[in-house]
């Protein structure tokens, strides 16, 4: 006689979710967020803070299992190296094509999506000059798009060191994403929200990957996962494939589902760099269409105008 539920909890029993991380304050925020509810579904868990990959060695090239995140690399190799059994990540930073072997496993309820100004309590630039600090090459091409008199200056590094860089500078502000701030506590009294501002893809989510044969943890992890939160981050990452082409580009996507008309809307921007040329998109159709929304809307940009200025794009990068 077979006791589904009692085997259940007896495998549950044996194997420990290994959970790797980097070691910033965001980075082991998002583990302890999925540990513990991995706990609250009484499955066991341990964090694994993972080094760099300069201290691993594969027998294959990165390039061959198509490892290219500049943020995920040193998790995809502790993953397929065996050291861990999941990753968390900002969906946001996570490449459109996954690893050989790894898997999406769950697409945890989205947080806030919004891009903010973090300000010094004087917002007169707006209508004057200032600079603009911001690492993102999306974020400094809409702003230049609508405030072409300002310039912009990069800002690299975790939230915990950008805050206090415009704190000591002689910038007028800077743009964060609001999800990172409110998770660790850091968003600032003098903010704005920038709704104007398309996100980045899947910005304000988090994605646990899994290995692809590892179908206990793939099964444990999926409980996680947000079917809503799910659907708009695809829309808005196949958006951004079908644009792309493997290039940072200045891609802005925002899909959002409206209960009421059982309709999902997706919002999409591609700017050259320098902001002064931009081509959106906006549409709103039934949600048994999401499947190729991304796709479509991505497509109707490259046929107008998109494809140039893509290249364009590459062209400049490349300098």
């Amino acid at each position: 006689m077979s006791l589904p539920n009692g085997s259940k909890t007896k495998r549950m029993a044996q194997k420990v979710i290994r959970i790797g991380t980097r070691d910033s304050e965001l980075a082991l925020w998002q583990a302890h967020t999925v540990e513990k509810k991995l706990n609250d579904l009484g499955y066991k868990t341990e964090i694994i803070a993972v080094k760099s990959q300069g201290d691993i060695i594969l027998d294959k090239p990165l390039y061959e299992l198509g490892i290219t995140g500049i943020f995920t690399k040193t998790l995809d190799i502790a993953m397929i190296n065996g050291q861990v059994d999941i990753a968390v990540h900002s969906m946001k930073d996570v490449p459109t094509a996954l690893p050989v072997g790894i898997v999406q496993a769950a697409v945890l309820e989205r947080a806030n999506v919004l891009d903010i100004l973090v300000h010094k309590g004087n917002l007169d630039f707006l209508s004057d000059i200032g600079t603009i600090a911001t690492g993102s090459l999306r974020r400094q091409a809409q702003w230049l798009n609508k405030y072409p008199n300002h310039s912009v200056v990069d800002l690299r590094g975790n939230v915990n060191k950008r805050i206090p860089k415009l704190k000591h500078s002689d910038w007028s502000e800077a743009v964060f994403a609001a999800a990172g701030l409110e998770r660790i506590n850091l968003k600032p009294e003098d903010f704005m929200d920038l709704d104007w501002m398309i996100p980045a893809p899947a910005q304000g989510a988090m994605v646990i990957v899994a290995m692809a044969e590892d179908s206990f943890t793939r099964e444990a992890v999926s409980e996680l996962n947000d079917i809503e939160t799910e659907i708009c981050t695809y829309v808005e990452r196949q958006f951004l494939k079908t644009l792309e082409g493997g290039c940072t580009a200045p891609i802005g996507a925002l899909a959002t589902y409206n209960e009421k008309d059982d309709t999902i809307t997706l919002k999409g921007v591609l700017l050259s760099i320098d902001g002064k040329d931009k081509i959106g998109i906006e549409k709103v159709v039934p949600i048994e269409e999401w499947k190729k929304l991304g796709f479509h809307m991505a497509q109707e940009i490259l046929n107008n105008g998109g494809k140039e200025l893509m290249a364009k794009i590459k062209k400049e990068l490349k300098k």
